[in-house]
């Protein structure tokens, strides 16, 4: 996701406690589970902030495996809460959940520009919006946000595992391209770690970036445009 972080006080702790009450009940929502079947459609997914004050939110649907692109849409809000680390799905998902409303496609997994379970409390964006909307999805991140690795080699498709202190698997670090720094690839909800995998190495087309996501980042340039 293309964060926008304001300078200013330290946010309300009445609101960090009620926002992580809120994640911690939806954390034991979360399935991890490989898929019931092949998907023929995959979204990628990103918001940014074309001013302080809007987000912008874009689902881009591609047909799997050619990654033929179906749709593509946009909506954008106001936004209705400061940037909170660890807290950063309740600020982009309720504008990513108008824009899945627009899609005249359904796809059957989402990829989304951000992380999983690998995430604190094990509820990043890609986990968060799962389960608000009860479909497959995972998160390909460029930044890890918690757990620790091993240097994955600089070939495309090396990988390591994400770990915990106490050593549970939270993601896999996936080297997408030759010598470029890795992605961070989780799953989110009704999806595991086998399947976020295989569908990020299936879904790279010589770009650092997945299809999916790289797409979703690119339109939502495009879209800005237009406002």
């Amino acid at each position: 996701m293309a964060y926008y972080r304001p300078p200013g006080p330290a946010p309300d702790p009445i609101i960090v406690r009620d926002l992580t009450r809120q994640q911690d009940e939806m954390r034991r929502l979360v399935r991890l589970q490989p898929l019931p079947h092949e998907p023929r459609l995959i979204a990628g997914c990103d918001s940014s902030f074309p001013t302080p004050e809007t987000v912008l939110s874009v689902f881009v649907v591609l047909r799997f495996p050619t990654l033929e692109v179906v749709e593509k849409v946009y909506h954008t809000s106001p936004v209705t809460l400061p940037y909170i680390p660890g807290l950063l799905a309740f600020r982009e998902a309720p504008n990513l959940l108008r824009a899945y409303e627009k899609l005249q496609h359904q796809p059957d997994v989402i990829m989304v520009d951000g992380h999983g379970i690998a995430h604190p409390r094990r509820m990043g964006i890609a986990a968060h919006l799962g389960v608000l909307l009860d479909v497959p999805t995972f998160g390909v991140a460029k930044q890890k946000l918690t757990g620790n690795y091993q240097e994955p080699s600089l070939a495309k498709g090396s990988r390591s595992p994400l770990t915990d202190k106490s050593g549970e698997l939270l993601g896999e670090v996936i080297r997408s391209k030759d010598k470029v720094n890795p992605l961070f690839v989780s799953p989110g909800h009704r999806c595991d770690q086998a399947t976020a995998t295989r569908l990020t190495l299936a879904c790279l087309r010589g770009y650092k970036l997945p299809e999916p996501t790289r797409l979703a980042d690119y339109w939502a340039e495009e879209f800005k445009k237009e406002l």
